[in-house]
């Protein structure tokens, strides 16, 4: 993409006293006039470029506009490659690296890259997600709608969505956008669609609200139930949740209030804690949770 080659070259310029056209061509894979365009697209942003012409002439920028070369210092680098390198763990190519790789002027940072962090954002099968995520980022660079068949824990639906943003959260990638059925803002968990393609639909001139990550694990629903959980189990709710979110009562028990847009999913989330979780209230939850778990019972009697 375009903006990738302006802010390495830019990157390049900063780092370095001068360097040619050919060079910068060579580096990025396009020829020297395109490379020529883009230091033109950078002078008129107010940058002043210089380009010398002649033995030992180049491409440069104003001595006294530099201020400081050392904007990204090695370590600087190194950080950022660690999270491209991350990105490149949902990829089926090695992009993200080769940027990083063009913008370091000696391709030494890329090459001697600290290994010591690794960020593995993949799931389990990265075929389900990856391919996903490259179609998702391009309907959101052209706005355009996606359409897909999606599996909730209440329906199978077909959907039409403006993606907006690609979320990773609660160790798993979704997107989130305006869906034209509910004529509301959703998020989908991108391995429960299926049939995911680009339409020919723009997505709609409206005003997009800020995207917030809500610490409870949905956004804010019909009913908030209060749940007690036995201590052994308080690992659990400081992993998922934060030792901040830890309140007891009188017996030394955790007391937890979710709010949950998704009854049958938040049963589900209750029954993996086993014999560890109560739900305290509201009541009629508390009831059906109770019937849910005798009919559970009758099964394992027959």
């Amino acid at each position: 993409m375009k903006i990738d080659r302006l802010i390495g070259i830019l990157s390049i310029l900063l780092q370095k006293d001068k360097i040619t056209a050919q060079e910068l061509a060579e580096k990025f894979e396009v020829s020297r006039r395109t490379i020529l365009r883009d230091v033109e697209a950078l002078s008129m942003t107010g940058i002043p470029i210089l380009s010398e012409q002649g033995q030992g002439g180049g491409i440069s920028i104003m001595e006294g506009y530099k201020i400081d070369r050392t904007l990204l210092s090695s370590e600087d680098m190194r950080a950022i490659l660690t999270g491209l390198q991350s990105l490149d763990s949902v990829s089926d190519n090695r992009r993200y690296r080769q940027l990083m790789e063009k913008i370091s002027s000696d391709g030494s940072v890329a090459v001697n890259v600290d290994n010591h962090i690794i960020i593995d954002l993949s799931s389990w099968d990265k075929s389900a997600v990856s391919d996903k995520i490259e179609l998702i980022k391009t309907a959101i660079e052209q706005n355009i709608k996606i359409a897909f068949h999606y599996f909730s824990p209440n329906a199978e639906s077909k959907r039409k969505l403006e993606p907006y943003h690609l979320v990773f959260q609660w160790s798993n990638w979704y997107v989130w956008g305006y869906c034209t059925q509910r004529e509301d803002y959703r998020m989908f968990k991108l391995t429960r669609m299926t049939e995911l393609v680009l339409t020919d639909e723009k997505c709609g001139n409206r005003e997009v609200p800020e995207y917030v990550c809500n610490k409870l694990r949905h956004t804010e629903g019909e009913i908030e139930i209060t749940v007690k959980f036995d201590d052994s189990v308080k690992w659990r709710i400081i992993d998922e949740f934060g030792i901040d979110f830890l309140k007891y009562d009188e017996n030394g028990s955790i007391i937890v209030t979710f709010t949950w847009s998704d009854i049958p999913a938040f049963y589900q989330y209750i029954l993996s804690f086993g014999d560890k979780a109560e739900i305290v209230e509201p009541m009629e939850y508390r009831q059906e949770f109770a019937e849910l778990l005798k009919n559970m019972q009758k099964k394992y009697k027959r």
